[in-house]
């Protein structure tokens, strides 16, 4: 069989993959997922007979070709044969976030007239009961545990065993109706609804094809050269297209194994179970890890610092070598291997990494030294950049050709251009159909010629690596005309173990500024050590001495821009940010609208006259 050639590639949708997969692996684990703190393995068999129960469940209460049922719920095995369910009858699923209040429920499964809910839990199902009067399309409520709602008597909720059972009933009373439909799938059917996060204003239903799903999978594939004995670990939302290329494209392609956590609480502990050979995260995630190791190994023996000194001054320079693509000394060599197998190897068998082959950032930008942190210890990380409207990925590096600095090239058979105001132009396979019940805006995203506005503004360098500038719309122009990158210096000041989230404000203003919250976690221990006497959260960010190390961290960063770029003054935010309050979205990039008018009084203070 010639290299990336699949029993899955004369399919057009993903049900008949699965159906594929299912039939030449059938007793090979698809996926595991941890119940009290049990792994239990699910079959490529087990996982096709779960989604057809529910595709005949869904068939007998009426869900139809072009229908719409929306899922809301935490990563679990219930979540695909959901997706997988939906998509066999030739309908669409729509995924909701799981922290989404009522009201932006509402908006989703109103706007894309979801006619079927299904839920995990009391919690998600409550919302549904709170705006089911004001959406008249849907007719049931599916509900995945039904702890607390046993004895709740309403005709419109349905359990997901009960499904289940009504689905093998009716696959009884209706031989080959479940292969009739599945077979008249088309890959230019749509085969989910995605909504956009909503930075700057209402979320838009962007639909994303079978097609466009599984042109994404073959061409990442030839980048990531994903294989069957790989594994995944899934804790990312999966309604958001970053989790489905692991979890749905490349899964129903190349038939890795899938690893759900407990909760999002636990991944770390079940990272070191699982030992992926793919690790996936947001820059959130891989901050997190960074500044965990800087501060532990600053608590460690004085033994113990001192070799993990020496070992990552080795490793830095071997990384430079290797990011510069200059020919690595012997004697370097030998350093960087006596390093990793004394020093790295440990490491990253105690974050669970140590059969990482490679690293994923996607979802929003990271600073450039949290990638070379991670490279220096034998951890190589990727960056690859995407939005939901391409389904995901545009560009992305392999393991060997990487520059620091970009995204990488982009994905084979791919076309990009930039244009003359610097925004990124791409065409390709992936481009989806449009943005659901918006032809104003998909006309705007998409040209008459293919190309898709990305809003982003950036260049493509001699070797056809991309370099993300910022948003369009983000960039910052000072009074006096210069314009100002927020993402670059938000990215270095959240390379600070101290700094959790930074809003870099200056645009039509003299001077750049820049609203901070502290990591809760690494700041506490920090004033502990130092005996800062607070009370709350908010206290602790109103100390001097917090406030003090703090402008030292802000010096650090300052000297590294430009002066015009320099942050002149910062405020700390008496509380975190939360995807509740719009300020972030579920992926963790900021609301700027949203913060410049909740925030406007605090950052009105660090422009006034004198202060």
């Amino acid at each position: 069989m010639e290299q990336f050639e699949r029993p899955t590639d004369k399919v057009q949708t993903l049900p008949q993959a699965l159906r594929v997969l299912a039939s030449v692996q059938p007793d090979r684990v698809a996926m595991r997922m941890k119940d009290y703190g049990i792994w239990h393995d699910i079959t490529w068999n087990q996982y096709a007979r779960s989604v057809r129960k529910v595709a005949m469940g869904l068939h007998a209460l009426g869900v139809e070709r072009g229908d719409h049922v929306a899922i809301i719920g935490e990563n679990k095995p219930e979540w695909l044969f959901s997706a997988l369910g939906v998509m066999s009858l030739g309908a669409t699923f729509v995924g909701v976030y799981t922290t989404n209040p009522a009201a932006e429920c509402e908006y989703v499964v109103g706007h894309s007239d979801s006619v079927v809910y299904i839920c995990e839990d009391e919690e998600q199902c409550d919302k549904a009961l709170l705006f089911r009067e004001r959406t008249p399309g849907l007719r049931k409520i599916v509900v995945w545990d039904m702890e607390g709602l046993r004895h709740f008597d309403d005709d419109m909720i349905m359990s997901f065993d009960d499904l289940l059972k009504l689905g093998v009933q009716t696959d009884r009373e209706n031989p080959g109706i479940f292969e009739k439909i599945v077979d008249e799938g088309k890959e230019d059917e749509t085969a989910s609804i995605i909504y956009t996060s909503g930075t700057t204003g209402p979320p838009k239903g962007a639909m994303i094809s079978h097609g466009n799903y599984r042109w994404i999978a073959r061409q990442t594939e030839k980048i990531t050269l994903t294989s069957i004995d790989d594994e995944t670990i899934s804790f990312l939302p999966l309604n958001h297209v970053y989790e489905q290329i692991f979890d749905l494209m490349m899964h129903l392609r190349v038939g890795h194994i899938v690893n759900f956590t407990e909760n999002t609480d636990t991944v770390m502990n079940d990272l070191k179970d699982v030992s992926p050979t793919l690790f996936h995260a947001v820059p959130r995630i891989w901050e997190k890890y960074h500044s965990g190791i800087v501060l532990k190994m600053m608590d460690a023996t004085w033994l113990k610092r001192t070799l993990y000194g020496i070992a990552f001054k080795v490793g830095t320079r071997y990384n430079d070598c290797k990011l510069a693509k200059k020919p690595v000394p012997l004697p370097l060599l030998l350093g960087y291997w006596l390093a990793y197998f004394s020093v790295f190897w440990k490491l990253k068998e105690r974050l669970g990494f140590d059969r990482v082959r490679i690293g994923f950032s996607g979802a929003a930008p990271i600073s450039h030294e949290v990638l070379k942190f991670f490279q220096s210890i034998g951890i190589p990380i990727r960056e690859g950049y995407g939005l939901t409207e391409t389904t995901g990925i545009t560009h992305i590096s392999d393991a060997t050709n990487f520059k620091l600095g970009t995204v990488g090239r982009c994905l084979p058979g791919s076309e990009v251009r930039i244009a003359e105001d610097g925004e990124i132009l791409i065409r390709h396979g992936g481009i989806f159909q449009g943005y659901f019940k918006d032809d104003e805006h998909t006309r705007e995203a998409i040209g008459a010629d293919g190309w898709f506005h990305t809003g982003d503004v950036g260049e493509v360098d001699d070797e056809g690596y991309l370099k993300i500038t910022d948003r369009k719309k983000d960039l910052i122009v000072t009074a006096g005309g210069k314009n100002v990158a927020p993402q670059y210096i938000e990215n270095l000041l959240k390379f600070s173990p101290y700094i959790n989230d930074a809003v870099v404000i200056g645009d039509r203003r003299k001077f750049i500024s820049a609203i901070i919250v502290i990591d809760e976690e690494n700041v506490v221990k920090w004033a502990q050590d130092q005996k800062v006497q607070y009370t709350t959260f908010a206290s602790l960010t109103r100390t001097e001495e917090v406030n003090r190390l703090i402008s030292e961290e802000v010096a650090k960063v300052n000297k590294q821009l430009a002066r015009v770029e320099n942050i002149r003054k910062f405020r700390l935010l008496d509380k975190k940010l939360y995807t509740e309050d719009g300020e972030v979205t579920p992926t963790m990039k900021v609301k700027r609208t949203s913060i410049n008018r909740q925030y406007k009084d605090l950052i009105e203070s660090m422009y006034r006259e004198g202060d």
